[in-house]
């Protein structure tokens, strides 16, 4: 009787959280866009008319879609690269740089490999972009591993060397002979797919299936009950035989991969080129997603596509309601604060 009351209790009780869930960011949604909606009612401009042509412009026709699956492809990934050192305490400032330098080994991989086919030739480019990232993680990670320096201002420090040695490497070696900022265009076995006639690639796929990983790893393994576990006491994980440094420098280096295979997806799919300064923040807003959505895999998911929302229709606005792009960093702040601020609209009721 006792077990099969419990079994009669969980459905209620994951639906409970599913609802808590959802809740909590329809609160922050809802928040955000209305102080936003102050912000661009203060500037003269009519909130329901810049609303309609944000939301009308993406999510109003197939093609906006197809853009803002697009847009959030590369922010998936690098939220995921955020998330993952995140449940050990590690604060991984650097998927910027990450991503740059496993765009760069990429492109590397590609020029070299440029005669393989398609299915050697790409997974190739991504064990290049992966190793590429993980060795510009393995720097911080290893001095936060011996104590020197904190692992936040080094992966923030090395996000400005980066596209500085990216720059290097194209005008020095890699550069077209028709344009010297940009490699020549990747042959088509070096470019991933894409699905129904849009831009939409196999990198939405790929960030998918690694955040489903994720969620498996941390539920059900070993590995993710020793994360867990250091997140929530590190002093207390190490006594107990947990090998503290190696996770510290093992999981920023995968953290690092993953940001380096979100390089790999830009080039390979986006582009179809190494550009100098080709992110344009993609590091910085993944790690703005992570936080939004607290590193939760389905907070991440639905905070991408939101965002991505945002940054696709900012163009749009400043074309029908002349509106600045920059109005469009405004709103990430807003929702970044509010997340800070802990506000909740729908607060989970006590129970006696």
């Amino acid at each position: 009787m006792p077990m099969e009351a419990e079994n009669k209790r969980r459905p209620s009780v994951s639906m409970q959280k599913i609802f808590r869930v959802m809740t909590r960011y329809l609160s922050m949604i809802v928040l955000a866009l209305g102080l936003f909606g102050i912000i661009i009612w203060i500037s003269g401009k009519d909130p329901i008319v810049s609303y309609r042509e944000l939301f009308g412009s993406t999510l109003g026709n197939w093609y906006g879609f197809s853009e803002v699956l697009v847009a959030m492809t590369p922010m998936l990934i690098t939220a995921l690269a955020v998330a993952l050192p995140s449940r050990i305490g590690l604060i991984n400032v650097g998927v910027e740089g990450q991503l740059y330098m496993g765009a760069c080994a990429a492109t590397w991989g590609a020029l070299i490999f440029s005669s393989a086919p398609a299915w050697i030739l790409l997974p190739v480019m991504a064990i290049f972009g992966m190793l590429g990232g993980a060795l510009w993680a393995l720097i911080p990670g290893l001095l936060r591993a011996m104590g020197l320096v904190n692992e936040t201002i080094t992966t923030l420090l090395l996000n400005s060397v980066a596209p500085k040695l990216v720059a290097f490497f194209v005008f020095g070696f890699w550069h077209s002979p028709m344009d010297t900022n940009k490699t020549p265009n990747f042959v088509d076995a070096g470019r991933l797919p894409t699905f129904f006639g849009t831009r939409v690639d196999l990198g939405l796929v790929i960030g998918i299936l690694l955040l489903i990983v994720f969620w498996l790893v941390m539920k059900y393994t070993r590995w993710g009950l020793e994360i867990r576990a250091i997140g929530g006491n590190p002093e207390a994980a190490q006594r107990n035989g947990v090998p503290l440094k190696v996770y510290i420098v093992a999981i920023l280096c995968i953290g690092g991969a993953i940001a380096g295979l979100a390089g790999m997806a830009l080039v390979s799919g986006y582009y179809g080129v190494l550009l100098t300064g080709f992110s344009r923040g993609v590091g910085y807003i993944g790690f703005l997603i992570s936080w939004l959505s607290f590193g939760d895999p389905i907070g991440i998911v639905l905070t991408s596509f939101v965002v991505a929302i945002i940054t696709t229709g900012g163009s749009m606005l400043q074309i029908t309601t002349a509106l600045p792009y920059a109005i469009i960093n405004i709103l990430l702040a807003v929702a970044l604060f509010v997340v800070l601020s802990g506000i909740n609209l729908f607060p989970k009721r006590k129970t006696v």
